[in-house]
């Protein structure tokens, strides 16, 4: 091997080095541990030497039915080729929680299913995970129900899942931990004197260090989070609230464009908007399942537009102001009425939580008033549907529908929108409206971008839409395809794991 080649291969190492030597007073210890660390991420953890990788998520696909989409779709290959293992939650709620987890193997991968007691599911998913995290993470401060506050329950799961891990993995695999559940596995194995390399990938977005300091353990989850050796996250202004944390609160300090070294770590922050698998989703609206639901919905629509709306019924997709925005649609265009209609499918979600029940009984007020006023004999204004479809059947439906509304009051990416643009026809494609608080805002600037709190915008972007000429849909519609299309689930998978040497090169993000 030639300087040139053994240089190229090496550079990553002296660039890291150098840019932590700049720093005042590092330590020789540490300068040695980030060139070692380096060295160990090139040779080991190349396309030619694959680790073996060990997902951790709250939900599992040991369900082979829960493998046609979302994250069962990046993991899968990537476990499959590394005889991997998946550990999560069985789905049992038991009088005591597993000591061991329950091993099975499917399809080449292997399992590792924790059971939780009730208290335990109470006091970790309901309480702290979906009452605390979930509501302060999407900067709604005002729903943290501080009064269910009990971190132990969260910290014993933790201590639970990173025990099952520990048990069945070796220091060379590669750990790759999913969203707010589970914030401490990487301490938890830390503590134990685990090496080995550890990722973290948040789904929901991370709030500005001013809202994330609310939570009464910030400061040791900050810090737990310093013992991942990369964190993805789905946005670059997420990369930034994490990073002031850091810096501003733990002490860190920029080293370079990604790294931070705070508690004498090396952590990267890496920007990793999730995809979908686009190509199969359009052969999903293509099929038989999808086309028989849209000739269901043909036969009610009679020839009107439809407007469609997919979302969990969850306080941080906005659907109350999505209601009122259409009711004022109907309001200010009245020649819309009897011509369109609005369809929103939101399947219950957290059903025992109180806010999720008064969101149920506002959306069923909100519809019950609009088609109240607006209704006639042979029209029906809204279809508020709350029940979960098949996803080959919401295919069918987002590819006969003209407008598409994702509106959220925060998001973290929102695979509607990607989904609605990958399942349309390019000859005649339907039209998408998108809140500027959704994480896939970024990326798909071409779609028409909305304030989801301001209705009357809303109502006005609705009429646009619904009259917007073939010519501008298409040439909207194929800019975004083509940011779906190129930006997939795999090449998410792929520019989380490049920094680690796992793939040849890093795809750049459409701006």
């Amino acid at each position: 091997m030639g300087w040139q080649s053994t240089f190229k291969i090496y550079r990553p190492f002296f660039v890291r080095l150098a840019t932590i030597a700049s720093i005042p007073g590092p330590s020789f210890e540490l300068c040695r541990l980030t060139l070692y660390g380096c060295y160990m991420r090139q040779t080991h953890n190349t396309p030619q030497n694959p680790v073996r990788l060990i997902a951790v998520s709250n939900r599992t696909a040991v369900d082979p039915n829960a493998r046609a989409g979302g994250l069962a779709v990046a993991l899968w290959d990537s476990l499959k080729s590394t005889n991997g293992l998946w550990v999560g939650w069985s789905g049992k709620v038991k009088d005591f929680p597993s000591l061991t987890p329950t091993k099975v193997t499917d399809d080449g991968v292997d399992f590792a299913l924790c059971d939780m007691s009730k208290p335990q599911y109470e006091g970790f998913y309901l309480n702290y995970a979906n009452s605390i995290l979930w509501p302060l993470f999407h900067n709604r401060l005002d729903l943290v129900n501080f009064d269910l506050h009990n971190f132990a329950p969260y910290q014993e799961t933790n201590r639970q899942f990173a025990k099952a891990v520990e048990d069945n993995a070796n220091s060379e695999d590669f750990i790759w931990v999913h969203d707010y559940h589970f914030f401490l596995i990487a301490h938890e194995l830390r503590k134990n004197g685990w090496t080995g390399e550890i990722g973290f990938f948040l789904h929901i977005p991370f709030p500005a260090p001013d809202v994330f300091r609310a939570l009464p353990e910030a400061a040791l989850m900050g810090r737990a989070l310093c013992d991942y050796d990369i964190i993805g996250l789905q946005t670059s202004t997420d990369v930034i609230n994490l990073k002031r944390y850091l810096v501003e609160d733990c002490g860190g300090k920029e080293v370079g464009e990604e790294d931070v070294l705070v508690f004498g770590r090396t952590v990267t922050l890496r920007h990793c908007p999730i995809g979908i698998d686009a190509k199969n989703f359009r052969k999903a609206a293509l099929g038989k399942p999808a086309k028989k639901a849209a000739k269901k919905l043909r036969r009610f629509l009679g020839g009107r537009k439809q407007i469609i709306g997919v979302d969990r019924m969850d306080y941080s997709k906005g659907l109350p102001q999505r209601f009122e925005a259409v009711s004022k649609l109907f309001d200010h265009f009245p020649e819309t009425r009897g011509v369109t209609s609005f369809m929103q499918i939101a399947p219950p979600s957290r059903s025992i939580v109180d806010e999720y029940v008064q969101l149920r009984e506002r959306l069923d007020g909100l519809c019950g008033r609009i088609n109240g006023d607006y209704g006639d004999l042979d029209w029906i204004p809204i279809r508020y549907l709350a029940r979960p479809y098949e996803r080959a059947e919401i295919a069918g439906l987002y590819a006969m529908s003209d407008v598409c509304l994702v509106t959220p009051l925060q998001d973290g990416m929102n695979l509607v929108a990607k989904e609605f643009i990958a399942a349309q026809d390019e000859s005649d494609p339907g039209v998408l409206i998108l809140s500027q608080f959704a994480g896939a805002a970024e990326q798909m600037k071409e779609a028409l971008i909305v304030n989801p709190y301001d209705t009357e915008a809303v109502a006005q972007t609705l009429h646009k839409a619904l009259n917007m000429p073939l010519e501008e849909r298409q040439a909207r519609w194929k800019a975004l395809h083509k940011t779906v299309d190129t930006q997939d689930i795999n090449w998410w998978r792929n520019r989380f794991f490049a920094p680690r040497g796992f793939t040849q090169s890093v795809p750049k993000i459409a701006t």
